[in-house]
Parts: C-alpha cells; structure tokens; sequence
C-alpha cells in the first residue's frame, strides 16, 4: 500500500520523467514496440499514465493508483483498478500482457506471473520490460534508492531471477533483448539480443 501512495502522491512528477529522459524513454518504447506482433490484443499491468500503453496501441489496462487511474482513462484506455497479483480478467482473454518498470512495485511477483499466466491465451506470451540490477543504471538506482520518492521502497531484479520466476510459473521459449546502452559501448538507443551490456531488458516469454 506504501507503493501506492507513493504514486497517487507524485504523479505528475512519474509522468514528467518520460518528459525529462525523452532518449531512455523512447528507446525502451521502440525495443517493447520490436516483439510485439501486429494486431494482437495486450493488457498492460501497471499501466501507470498511459506512457507505453498509448503509443504501442494497448487499450486495456490494470491500475492500483486512482490518480494514474484518472489519468489513463481520460487518453482512452481502459483501465481496471487492481493489483497484478489479482486481475480481474477471465481465463484466457489477451494475446499478450505487459509488465513495464512493474515487477520491482508487485508484493508477490510469482503471483503476478500466475495470474498472467492465468489470463493469456493458450498461444499468448508474457513480456517484461525492467532495469537489471545488475546493470550500470540497476546499480546507480540501488545506491541512491533512499533519495528516490519511487525506488525506495522497490525490488530489483537479475536477468537470472526473473527467468527463474518464469519458468516456475510455466513459461518458456524465451527471447531477450537490451537496451539503454551507456556511451562507451554504444547508441543508447541500439537494440541487441541477449542480455548483460544493456541497462533495460525486455524478456518474452511464451505461455505453456
């Protein structure tokens, strides 16, 4: 509950950082944009304000937030105020659901990938797009997690750990890309396979 009001508090200031860090943002977006198939329908949970949902053409939603809620609803998604460890969501409705900068806010992340798992179609997939912990910009957020009104409270994870989580919960056939590449090794926006050089990861993984 903590996380929540951490994020009904300081929405504008969340939505005002996809402003500030244009260039991060817009190569997580492209990188997400790059595994998702045409014409399928996604559910993004933890859909914040709207930032990835909008562009990559999701139209329904899961929001603990009121504030973020509101903010959603008035850009015309579809939003259901809920948690990812309990959606509201029939068996097998989506082709594909969304977990973007979610996982380190979830209380019970082996839940949430059950529930995912739970509404996915029998061909669908999971997608998650975080920051490794283990990356240049995972470690800076760790060291100055007691300063961030967001990260201060969040769990971050591996490549490895959320692999683990996955296959726990019946998913498979994995492909992973990174991207947010610091200077020295390349394009900030460049997209490569694998993992382990970017600070932002994306994991598809399909449901069994």
């Amino acid at each position: 509950m903590v996380r929540i009001e951490l994020f009904e508090k300081y929405s504008k200031e969340y939505d005002e950082w996809f402003i500030k860090n244009r260039d991060i943002y817009s190569a997580e977006l492209n990188a997400i944009k790059s595994l998702i198939p045409y014409n399928k329908s996604g559910v993004e949970i933890g859909v914040g304000t709207g930032r990835f949902a909008l562009p990559l053409g999701i139209k329904v939603g899961v929001e603990p937030s009121k504030r973020m809620t509101e903010i959603s609803r008035k850009k015309g998604i579809k939003v259901y105020e809920g948690v990812a460890e309990q959606l509201p969501f029939n068996n097998e409705t989506f082709d594909f659901v969304l977990f973007v900068t979610t996982i380190c806010f979830v209380d019970d992340l082996t839940k949430s990938f059950e529930e995912a798992h739970r509404v996915l179609k029998t061909d669908g997939f999971i997608l998650i797009g975080f920051v490794d912990k283990e990356s240049e910009l995972g470690k800076k957020y760790q060291l100055k997690r007691e300063k961030s009104k967001f990260y201060k409270d969040a769990t971050f994870y591996s490549v490895k750990e959320v692999i683990n989580i996955l296959r726990k919960t019946n998913f498979g056939d994995m492909l992973i890309k990174q991207t947010v590449f610091s200077s020295s090794i390349g394009r900030l926006d460049s997209i490569e396979d694998s993992y382990g050089k970017g600070s932002f990861v994306i994991i598809k993984a399909n449901k069994k």
